[in-house]
């Protein structure tokens, strides 16, 4: 895990200082995401993988000044950039692994990753983590700016039958975390697959 862990921090500390000037135009959809998630007023809401913020605001704006957002990142030179925006008054920053997240079982009513699911070294472990600190009848939102098929050209690669976030790959590996998926959109201008946190089977 911690080599798998390294070359995902490499991977984003080479982007972290251009990140947001790279993609200028994504906080509309991130904010549309985020309304999705039907979060209210005192909700404790967790953005996991959360690089330099850009849910944050929308998470605050979403739970109140009652409510709790964690912005959760496991490369430090993100989590700086997203201090450097000032995002940082949105949500504390905690700088974890979504693997072994430091929080209570349960404690979470949402969680928001944005472009985290092809980053996960375990994706199913990861996502067992994720939903042990959800409430049952929690939501998980992941999302990604544009769809599949926009970010494999932009990637200069094909879609391939195996990848993790078509459909019946992504809502299988859902079902055998904890979580049932209830809505599914791979579109050119988003992708968003949402779940729910399964009642506890233990």
């Amino acid at each position: 895990m911690a080599d798998d862990r390294t070359d995902v921090q490499q991977f984003f500390t080479a982007r972290a200082a251009d990140w947001d000037s790279r993609f200028p135009d994504d906080a509309p959809a991130h904010a549309a995401a985020v309304a999705e998630l039907g979060l209210r007023p005192g909700d404790a809401v967790l953005d996991a993988g959360c690089g330099t913020g850009r849910a944050l605001p929308p998470l605050r704006a979403a739970v109140g000044p009652s409510g709790t957002v964690v912005g959760v990142d496991v490369t430090p030179a993100m989590l700086a950039a997203a201090v450097r925006a000032g995002r940082d008054g949105s949500g504390a920053l905690l700088l974890a692994d979504v693997a072994r997240l430091p929080l209570r079982d349960g404690v979470l009513d949402a969680v928001f990753g944005a472009g985290l699911i092809s980053h996960l070294p375990r994706p199913a472990e990861d996502l067992r983590e994720l939903a042990r600190v959800v409430r049952p009848g929690g939501q998980l939102a992941l999302f990604h700016p544009i769809g599949r098929a926009a970010l494999a050209a932009r990637q200069g690669r094909r879609i391939t039958d195996d990848d993790l976030r078509a459909e019946p790959n992504l809502r299988a590996l859902l079902a055998g975390s904890g979580w049932r998926m209830v809505s599914y959109a791979d579109e050119d201008d988003r992708f968003l697959a949402l779940a729910v946190r399964e009642a506890r089977q233990d």
